[in-house]
């Protein structure tokens, strides 16, 4: 029995359905407790993530087929604002930012779409998806009651919205989409930020309401979304949840198929029984609509990692980051899928009754009048398999599991019995591939440069570079007099400097003193040597390196880069010299980056070195090649691990950042991992001792039959000659 503020509100919620049903003759997208309602018919609905910018428009339509021959219905994925308007004011529409084209190359593969527009999106993005001019704009405060952000939030928003109905994209229109995100696991921010955060919330959810998209809007791990809005959950396992009103479906947006690796950090597998058994636990509790996170994982190309994360985002997904199938994850759940397809109507239409069968094992029942019978039998029990009699059948079950009966009486799948085929995939190197290299040293930026301007003090990094680049060069001149007494004791003065991150490439008077990074943990990093300095004029170098922006928290803003200080120079007659408070010389980006190095391999002016000349283990250096196609059809990858730390490109495209010499570190198995009991983010880790990643995906589609140019940079120094180039296979 509702309550009389609850009836109110559920009488605006059906007034609110009406308006959607009457908007459109094409379909209608309303929903109950029980599930959505697409076109008048409840659904039990799977769904799976595959951003569209982490594969190529070439591999959008096997990616959405592969999802559909999987048993999925839907296609998840954000939309990324950084992406589309890299600067304030120009779009981007094309290449593997086509959202339109990936839209109905979805509904063309029979697939519904829901699209996350945020505009925060988190997962794992630069900067969480946020343009970084975002950051730039006077008074501008991140996900909180500001008006300069919620302008620009609103514009945005808006944007996508009328650009899809003017393409009639919404299930209403004749299009896919049947859901749309506003924000993105707010409730964190609410939490941290207090009364500001939270009038803001509410203010962007009802600014979604307002735009009249004829489909509901849903906000994930947002427990106070106002009606209409439904909340969904967020989490390795959602069976626990429930929608903030009884009239609300109860929804799984993110069910974690792993968790996100950081350069330094090992890789986690989800075992797929796992997966599987959190699914069935999920639906037997009234779950409707569960999203795989990620079904397809993909590739961070050119520099759009959040901070820290590998280019590499497989995320063990159903399908690789290659667009391979993962078996048998893949298999298991497309089993899955076609056994709860085919209890649909039975599950929709009645309530379970529950029944002990021991101290961690029950059934659940749905018996609804209208006829038919499903019962899900589960052992709870992470290690000890079990014979149960149901209704004077017996069954066995494995540990950790549930069995499927569509008739109550013949299981015809369970979680932890795994039918489908295993299969090993390969890395097969091309031999030589890739043969000449050539090299060309960067060297620290001149004072005299055309590129170069001075500032007085210190600058933060993205203030200047906004995002355009990974690399600030800062320059500065030290005058030693000739009398100072080290220059006669041989006691070396000290350079101390801290920099807020990520990255610091320390030079004096051109020679590499330290080469240093941070981590996601601690980004900050510190620089405290004693340097050779001579009497006269010295040369300060300071290279600051972004390893991409932080993509989840609070307070954007208040985010910085670079070195900001103190830097001081001890050990001098006078004491200590503060080195901040003098004017620095600074240079954005590389000057390869200048030359055009990534796109064309520089024009005549720049001398490449080759053959016994090849600059090898050297910091700060280009290397380019070319190479033809190799035959076939198979995905295709760099193998880098005889190098060290920096960018790559292939036909100008840019395949992305790697970091060879990153160590992963953490709490690994030497056996495989066990499904049993529940998953967690340091659970089932691998690779512990090895380099985070030493492949890098180059799709096929990048590529000419011939003369292909391959161009690196290498940040620390490494050797082009041991790259490999590699086919993926099983």
């Amino acid at each position: 029995m509702l309550s009389p503020a609850a009836a109110k509100v559920f009488s605006l919620l059906l007034l609110f359905i009406s308006s959607w049903e009457i908007c459109s003759v094409k379909s209608t997208v309303t929903y109950d407790r029980k599930g959505l309602i697409i076109n008048g018919q409840r659904r039990i609905l799977f769904s799976g993530s595959i951003h569209y910018p982490r594969s190529t428009p070439e591999m959008w339509p096997d990616l959405l087929k592969k999802a559909k021959d999987g048993g999925l219905d839907i296609v998840d994925t954000y939309v990324f604002w950084n992406g589309h308007e890299p600067t304030r004011g120009k779009f981007y529409f094309e290449g593997r930012y086509d959202l339109v084209r990936f839209i109905k190359l979805a509904q063309q593969a029979g697939l519904y779409v829901t699209l996350r527009i945020g505009p925060y999106a988190c997962a794992e993005w630069n900067f969480g998806a946020f343009p970084a001019w975002l950051k730039f704009i006077p008074g501008m405060e991140f996900r909180i009651d500001n008006q300069p952000f919620e302008l620009e939030m609103q514009k945005w928003v808006t944007k996508i919205v009328d650009m899809l109905k003017a393409e009639k994209l919404f299930e209403t229109q004749g299009g896919p989409i049947i859901l749309s995100q506003i924000e993105n696991e707010f409730e964190l921010v609410e939490w941290n930020l207090g009364d500001r955060a939270r009038v803001y919330g509410q203010w962007a959810a009802h600014m979604a309401i307002g735009l009249n998209i004829t489909v509901p809007w849903i906000m994930c791990k947002q427990a106070n979304a106002p009606d209409p809005i439904i909340d969904t959950c967020n989490d390795f396992y959602c069976d626990w949840f429930s929608p903030n009103k009884d009239y609300k479906p109860k929804m799984w947006t993110e069910n974690w198929t792993a968790w996100v690796q950081q350069f330094g950090t090992p890789p986690l597998y989800r075992p797929h029984e796992d997966l599987a058994y959190s699914v069935l636990k999920f639906i037997q509790t009234g779950g409707s609509m569960n999203n795989y996170y990620m079904y397809h994982g993909g590739t961070n190309f050119d520099r759009t990692n959040g901070a820290f994360v590998t280019t590499s985002y497989d995320y063990d997904g159903v399908i690789d980051e290659y667009g391979l199938p993962s078996e048998p994850k893949w298999g298991h759940l497309s089993e899955l899928h076609k056994v709860i397809k085919t209890c649909e109507p039975t599950i929709l239409n009645s309530e379970p009754t529950v029944i002990p069968l021991g101290p961690h094992q029950e059934a659940r029942v749905f018996n609804p009048p209208t006829g038919g019978c499903v019962a899900f039998l589960s052992n709870h029990d992470p290690n000890l398999p079990v014979n149960l009699t149901f209704w004077n059948l017996q069954y066995e079950l494995p540990p950790w599991s549930i069995s499927v009966l569509p008739d109550c009486r013949t299981a015809v799948y369970n979680s932890a019995i795994v039918t489908a085929r295993k299969t090993e995939k390969k890395m097969i190197p091309f031999q030589g591939a890739l043969q000449n290299w050539e090299s060309y040293s960067e060297g620290t930026p001149s004072s005299d440069s055309s590129k170069t301007f001075v500032k007085y003090g210190l600058t933060e990094h993205l203030f200047l570079t906004r995002d355009t680049t990974d690399y600030l060069w800062y320059t500065t001149e030290v005058f030693i007099d000739p009398s100072e007494g080290f220059l006669y004791n041989g006691q070396d003065p000290l350079l101390n400097i801290m920099s807020a991150g990520h990255g610091l490439n320390v030079y004096v008077n051109d020679q590499l003193q330290g080469l240093h990074h941070g981590s996601l943990e601690t980004p900050q990093v510190t620089f405290s040597k004693k340097v050779k300095l001579r009497g006269g004029v010295n040369k300060i170098s300071l290279q600051s390196v972004a390893v991409g922006l932080p993509n989840i928290g609070t307070q954007f803003e208040k985010w910085n880069l670079g070195v900001l200080g103190p830097v001081t120079l001890s050990g001098l007659n006078e004491g200590t010299r503060d080195l901040a408070k003098q004017n620095w010389t600074y240079k954005i980006g590389l000057e390869g980056e200048d030359l055009g190095l990534p796109f064309t391999g520089g024009n005549s002016s720049v001398q490449w070195a080759q053959g016994p000349t090849l600059a090898k283990s050297w910091p700060g250096t280009w290397y380019k090649t070319t190479f033809d196609a190799p035959e076939g059809n198979d995905p295709l990858a760099l193998d880098m691990r005889t190098m060290s730390k920096g960018l790559i490109w292939v036909n100008g495209h840019g395949v992305g950042r790697y970091w060879s010499a990153s160590i992963a570190y953490g709490n690994c198995s030497p056996h495989p991992c066990y499904y049993g009991g529940y998953m967690n983010n340091q659970k089932c880790l691998s690779g512990c001792g090895k380099p985070s990643q030493i492949w890098n995906h180059v799709p096929r589609s990048w590529l000419k039959p011939t003369g292909n140019l391959l161009v690196v940079f290498e940040e620390w120094g490494g050797d082009p000659t041991g790259i490999s180039l590699l086919r993926r296979t099983i």
